[in-house]
């Protein structure tokens, strides 16, 4: 978490006139946020910000509303939809792209897989196929920077990344050439057919994702907090039933109360078992716990040690 002097200095840019001077962790964070957000937008020329209607992804566009309100945010979002995501998540992408009248691309894992250009996975998943359509999609809008919500606290190979990472020609990432960001400067050079990541809530925590939620009272899918929904018990996780999981032998399908922590693919992201129903009592919930979202819930992560750095590598989010 940044709270040095150029946090506070970038925290009195944003807020205006009285300075930076009694703000708490979250006010210091939302002003970083939004000063990556207008760098950025000042820096490259044809941005986009993955949404997928997750709550990371939520946040970030929360803040990209705020560094340019009262006007519209000016660029589009980009969602690289599996097939495989959880109807509730897609309902909610949907209809928050129509209230803040944002320009949607959505790039299709189905379309690849009908083509030929990819083959599903013998583990049912779709979520690692989601990386050449992400590629291709940001090779056809030409842009050359993308904004992510990915978090540091998540996996080990996003603690690796800085603010801004750069990808060759290829979308590929090399954690051996990054670039430093010495008192929060950040450099955004890069050559014809490079592009790159843009992380703004970085140095966020899953704590502080939630916290920041519950204050500025922003809207999730309901995934998120606690209902009963039919699950089995697979690989230490519950898995919601479905059209894309089904439970196989000897699982023994139940009724549970539970909520998603991530809003992954349907085939590779479990629930937890948990009472929270609102934003206070998720904030307790997460507060409490040990585990990060993604090393509790999500199977594709636990291929190998190094699964994420591999796919990240390869160009993943």
């Amino acid at each position: 978490m940044t709270t040095d002097a150029s946090a506070l200095h970038l925290a009195a840019l944003a807020q205006g006139p009285g300075g930076a001077k009694g703000l708490s962790t979250l006010d210091l964070l939302e002003a970083e946020g939004i000063h990556i957000i207008r760098e950025v937008v000042a820096e490259f020329e044809r941005p986009v910000l993955l949404f997928s209607g997750g709550k990371d992804s939520v946040v970030v566009l929360h803040l990209a509303t705020k560094a340019f309100a009262p006007g519209r945010v000016p660029f589009p979002v980009l969602h690289v939809d599996t097939g495989h995501n959880f109807p509730e998540v897609i309902a909610f992408r949907d209809e928050t792209v129509a209230r803040l009248g944002l320009t949607l691309e959505v790039a299709r894992v189905q379309d690849y897989i009908d083509d030929g250009r990819l083959a599903e996975r013998p583990d049912g998943t779709r979520n690692p196929l989601q990386t050449q359509p992400l590629l291709d999609a940001i090779a056809a809008g030409k842009h050359d920077a993308v904004f992510g919500g990915a978090r540091r606290d998540e996996d080990k190979a996003r603690a690796k990344e800085r603010i801004l990472s750069l990808r060759d020609e290829f979308g590929q990432w090399d954690p051996r050439n990054q670039r430093p960001e010495l008192w929060s400067l950040y450099n955004g050079r890069h050559l014809p057919g490079q592009h790159v990541r843009a992380f703004p809530i970085s140095n966020w925590t899953e704590l502080d994702v939630w916290s920041y939620i519950e204050r500025e009272n922003i809207a999730l899918p309901p995934l998120y907090y606690a209902h009963e929904r039919e699950v089995f018990r697979r690989d230490g996780m519950w898995w919601a039933q479905g059209e894309f999981s089904q439970p196989r032998a000897g699982e023994e399908l139940v009724t549970r109360t539970v909520r998603y922590r991530t809003v992954g693919d349907m085939s590779c992201t479990g629930a937890v078992e948990s009472d929270a129903a609102d934003v206070a009592s998720v904030v307790a919930e997460v507060a409490r716990s040990t585990l990060t979202e993604r090393g509790a819930t999500r199977a594709d992560d636990r291929i190998s040690e190094a699964a994420m750095e591999d796919r990240k590598k390869d160009g993943y989010f």
